[in-house]
């Protein structure tokens, strides 16, 4: 995944790049700083009218005379000679090289004579403490500004700049690739013009698959040396498993091809030396957690309808999932081999859906979370938090128009209000008293400058912006932070704030965030936020632009970007870079760690306290009051035990719900009398013979078995469905085709007593007659990788690529 680190102008915001999920970690290659937006809200919802802030206690620390002396010894700035306009991108090279590359661009403007601009690149081998300027190794070409710079995945030290050059110049592109992390570059000369940044892929990064500015799709398997026309009329494409590619295309014009749902979905194994048509008309398509999505019109005007598959697209299953209109939308949420996250807009201009979650084929879906915020333009505050398995946190809109925060620790199994942090006094108006968090959609974005943040290397750790009430106030949020995956919370840091998670999370720095004025200090933590200690790195105060910390959180080193005016008022960009190894210099021995049994209560029976999923894991964690580096060397540690099954192990079954006050698993009224044709690969699937389903990936043993139900759940079958009477049962019809011989099942009465019966019929397909899909909009994360999960931030794209149609 890939971060940009973009400074334009006096207004500066952090924002994500095309692979990075807004919703967790931050654990990005490249960074972004753009202008923010102003007068961003919902006014249309109504927040609590308090005028008070909650009240909390933040320890502070003084720094020493001398670790204030320390830390000056070793911070460096540099200044990057800029001009009214330029932008910065900064991107890391490699894992744990310390090479970070800074490319300054100054584009013509628009209304100018002279078309391209030009381009500095800086080059740094030591975490950001010098910079080079190696512009020289590029020729000085000009490169671009909104794709220009590019890094290879994990370990590579791959690196590629796409020049700027004017189409009618030249008959194709020109790109610069590096393989010693921009040591040394070469230059290439390309058959075609790129229309989007050049992608590597997920593992390999020697191939390298790109789009023109015509729409052909192009491959390079030697790192971008020589390149072959894969196809034309190319609309969008991605990597699957291995060396899958899929791509979508139409010979006709792929815009308006798009729009009609006229593209064919290929595939090809080879590298284009053969392809496989696996999908016609279809409006798009996306590829995450192993399944392949699709948006198709089955017949001429017809309602669009999702397919899934799990097998590359050798085969498809209609998803089974509430109808909608085509004013609504579908939004993947999260995903992964076992389980899909799935949003289901609600009819009208609501800004609220509904959450769904899937089978571990991605096919049938079950109610998980009511009136789950989210916006017509793919905003959504949907949180994994990577730093604990299980564990979800949103945004709901209540009917009375307020938005309050839930939180979910098995999976959105069940969700439940945020705790209040016991530092933290509640408003007086308020009634009810919640912690509240500020996520991409709910958040003003004039005053919250970060998403909440998590890292997989600093179990339990999570940081984020929020508010003390009944619901989101309209009041500047402050910093919370909490160290168990979000059952407890601790109020840390007054107002908003850049964080950022180093050495595995045994060290936190924050900076305040403000508009208007200049800053020249930063504040770090030890103790996960329960203390901070104050550090002023520079007697020049600078504009904050944000922070920029190696991927992976294994480094101590952080960089703050900003700018100050000069003595003519023009800006002088300036990079800060703290190397915090060298105040923390002892190294974490065992004494420094505890066993620590995630998702623990302390007052549950002794076998199942911490089960989630079927089992327990004990981490060995740093202790909040040892003051030591974990260093890179630092590996999660983990024991897993198997737990015994519990009703907790199993959610409710296709056409379902979970009942508030007795947890039991009850039939939805709307599904009564449903006449339903169920075959899966040629065998009849009994789904809802108990109501119940393990929860997807769950690894229980033993232990509690849903029963299977009788009386008035019993399964029905019936050749006339409307004359049954409405007594709460299903009616199922079972045509097929068995052993040779049609049979037409027609019971009055019938219990099914086997989970399948064979078939001889093999197109698989699961059709509910009550369940017609009738809209397309899918949103999916854009993702390089073929198990859904990203390096970083898992982002909701706002744009039309984003949307299954």
């Amino acid at each position: 995944m890939n971060w940009t680190l973009l400074v334009l102008g006096s207004v500066c915001l952090l924002v994500l790049g095309q692979d990075a999920f807004a919703h967790g970690k931050r654990n990005a290659r490249t960074v972004t700083f753009s202008r923010a937006a102003r007068g961003h809200g919902h006014s249309r919802h109504r927040r609590d009218t308090w005028t008070g802030p909650a009240r909390f206690t933040a320890c502070k620390s003084p720094l020493s005379p001398r670790d204030q002396a320390l830390l000056l010894s070793h911070t460096h700035e540099t200044v990057f000679q800029g001009d009214e306009g330029s932008s910065f991108t900064l991107t890391w090279v490699g894992d744990g090289t310390g090479v970070i590359l800074v490319l300054s661009t100054l584009s013509a403007p628009s209304d100018s004579f002279y078309e391209g601009g030009s381009s500095r690149l800086y080059r740094s081998e030591d975490y950001g403490k010098s910079f080079h300027d190696v512009s020289n190794a590029i020729k000085n070409t000009f490169i671009k500004k909104d794709f220009g710079i590019s890094a290879g995945p994990g370990n590579s030290q791959q690196v590629i700049l796409t020049a700027n050059l004017p189409f009618t110049e030249t008959p194709g592109g020109v790109i610069f690739t590096s393989m010693d992390a921009g040591v040394t570059f070469r230059s290439v000369h390309l058959p075609f013009h790129p229309a989007q940044a050049i992608q590597f892929h997920y593992q390999e990064p020697k191939y390298l698959v790109a789009i023109s500015n015509d729409d052909g799709l192009w491959l390079s398997e030697d790192f971008g040396n020589s390149w072959s026309k894969v196809h034309e009329g190319v609309h969008t494409f991605t990597w699957g498993s291995g060396i899958t590619l899929f791509f979508s295309s139409s010979p006709k014009g792929t815009v308006e091809a798009a729009r009609r749902g006229k593209l064919i979905l290929r595939r090809t194994q080879d590298f284009g030396k053969t392809f496989t048509t696996i999908a016609k008309n279809i409006f798009s398509f996306r590829y995450i957690g192993g399944f392949l999505f699709t948006s198709v019109m089955e017949k001429l005007a017809s309602p669009r309808v999702i397919y899934v598959s799990s097998d590359q697209g050798d085969r498809f299953q209609k998803a089974q999932l509430p109808s909608a209109t085509t004013e609504q939308f579908y939004s993947i949420l999260d995903g992964d081999e076992d389980m899909i996250f799935m949003h289901v807009d609600n009819p009208g201009d609501t800004h609220f859906g509904t959450i769904y979650t899937s089978d571990d084929r991605g096919i049938l879906y079950s109610k998980s979370l009511e009136r789950h915020l989210f916006s017509s333009e793919g905003k959504s505050d949907f949180t994994n938090v990577t730093s604990l398995r299980g564990v979800y946190f949103t945004n709901r809109l209540e009917e009375d128009g307020r938005i309050r925060s839930v939180i979910s620790f098995d999976r959105g199994r069940r969700w439940s209000f945020l705790k209040k942090p016991e530092n933290v006094n509640c408003p007086d108006s308020s009634k009810k008293c919640n912690l509240h968090i500020h996520g991409e959609h709910s958040h003003f974005i004039e005053i919250t400058p970060m998403l909440p943040l998590s890292e997989p290397t600093a179990i339990g750790l999570v940081i984020a912006h929020g508010s003390v009430g009944d619901s989101i106030s309209a009041v500047r949020p402050d910093v919370y932070v909490s160290g168990d995956g979000g059952y407890t919370w601790w109020g840390t840091l007054r107002g908003p704030h850049h964080y950022t998670i180093l050495d595995s999370g045994g060290l936190i720095v924050a900076v305040e965030a403000h508009r208007d004025r200049q800053i020249s200090s930063i504040k770090f933590s030890t103790d996960e936020g329960q203390c901070w200690k104050i550090f002023n790195f520079t007697s020049h105060p600078i504009f904050l632009a944000g922070l920029a910390s190696e991927p992976g959180t294994k480094s101590m080193n952080i960089s703050i970007f900003g700018y100050r005016p000069d003595d003519d008022d023009q800006p002088m960009w300036v990079a800060v870079t703290i190397d915090f190894e060298h105040l923390l210099t002892r190294e974490c021995d065992e004494q420094d760690y505890v066993q620590w049994l995630a998702h623990s209560d302390y007052d549950s029976d002794p076998e199942t306290d911490g089960c989630l999923l079927g089992y327990k894991e004990t981490f060995r964690r740093l202790k909040k009051l040892s003051a030591c580096r974990n260093g890179r060397g630092y590996v999660v540690s983990r024991q897993q035990q198997t737990c015994p099954c519990t009703r907790n192990d199993y959610m409710c079954e296709y056409g379902f719900y979970l009942h508030e006050n007795t947890s039991e698993c009850l039939l939805q009224p709307d599904f009564l009398n449903r006449t339903q044709y169920i075959s899966l690969n040629g065998e009849l699937d009994d789904l809802q013979n108990t109501g119940y389903r393990k929860i997807p990936g769950d690894k229980c043993e033993g232990g509690f078995s849903p029963p299977r139900r009788e009386g008035k759940d019993i399964l029905l079958a019936s050749s006339k469905p409307h004359s049954v009477r409405p007594l709460g049962m299903l009616v199922l019809i079972v045509v097929c085709t068995c052993v040779g011989v049609i049979g037409l099942v027609i019971t009055a009465a019938l219990i099914i007593t086997s989970r399948r019966i064979n078939c001889r019929q093999r197109s698989p397909a699961y059709r509910f007659s009550a369940l017609q899909l009738q809209d397309d909009d899918l949103s999916v994360s854009n993702d390089s990788r073929p198990d859904g999960k990203l390096n970083g931030f898992h982002v909701q794209e706002d744009s039309d690529d984003e949307l299954i149609e």
